[in-house]
């Protein structure tokens, strides 16, 4: 069974694993490229877009695939609407595997925005130690707020993304456990924490960090996606997988 995996979380890597050595799937796993050095897949992957909903559709048709798994991160909003479009456009069963978004709890203190853009204004016009954990392609909307100390952790170096007289940066890939964020913010001063609500384990350290700390959340809410079938583990994934080649082979696909 020819499957793509729209990748780059960790439920694709999760999925990634329980695909490795099953000689009833074929994957191939699709990256974006905005990684250097993606962790290695034990199968076919392919890196960079396809040109759009028409290119993705186009690519099924040539290459035969009779399933996708989107388990993109749930702010490449662009993508999942693009992987919705083109599996309707070329008739292959579609599934989002999605984490759920982050819920404030008792003790949280989150002041939700819509965009990155919309974080900056609610930091407030006066200096502030703020911790930005945004992702690197979105730090340049707080250069219009220089009067803060920013403390950034990316995967990739920052590089010139972010023109402020005080930056101090960090290069790190998660998971991040509650404890070391704590010591981290406690460390660098923080008075403020604006991330993303990616859901998930991985990164929720920061969140309980805050909580214990009392430290403010600017938090951007995950944007609408596409209104397709959905899990929220790659075990239930893997069971959709399994239940569409074991229809596919009963009408002798």
């Amino acid at each position: 069974m020819r499957i793509l995996l729209l990748g780059g979380t960790t439920e694709a890597s999760g999925l990634v694993r329980r695909l490795a050595g099953r000689p009833s799937f074929s994957p191939v796993l699709s990256l974006a490229g905005r990684t250097a050095a993606p962790v290695a897949a034990p199968f076919e992957t392919r890196i960079g877009g396809f040109g759009g909903a028409d290119g993705l559709a186009d690519w099924l048709r040539r290459e035969r695939a009779e399933a996708v798994i989107d388990a993109t991160h749930p702010f490449a909003n662009r993508i999942s609407h693009n992987a919705a479009a083109a599996c309707a456009a070329a008739g292959v069963p579609l599934l989002a595997l999605r984490r759920p978004a982050w819920a404030c709890a008792p003790g949280d203190c989150w002041h939700e925005v819509e965009t990155v853009a919309g974080a900056v204004p609610a930091l407030g016009d006066d200096p502030r130690r703020v911790f930005l954990t945004v992702g690197r392609l979105e730090l340049a909307a707080f250069a219009a707020a220089p009067q803060h100390a920013y403390l950034v952790r990316t995967i990739e170096p920052v590089g010139d993304a972010l023109p402020v007289p005080d930056l101090t940066t960090l290069t790190a890939r998660g998971p991040f456990d509650a404890e070391a964020e704590a010591a981290l913010m406690r460390r660098h001063r923080v008075e403020v924490v604006v991330t993303k609500n990616s859901g998930g384990a991985a990164t929720y350290g920061k969140i309980l960090a805050a909580r214990a700390l009392g430290l403010p959340v600017v938090i951007v809410r995950q944007p609408l996606p596409p209104a397709v079938a959905t899990v929220a583990g790659p075990d239930a994934a893997l069971d959709w997988l399994e239940a569409h080649r074991a229809a596919s082979t009963l009408r002798g696909v």
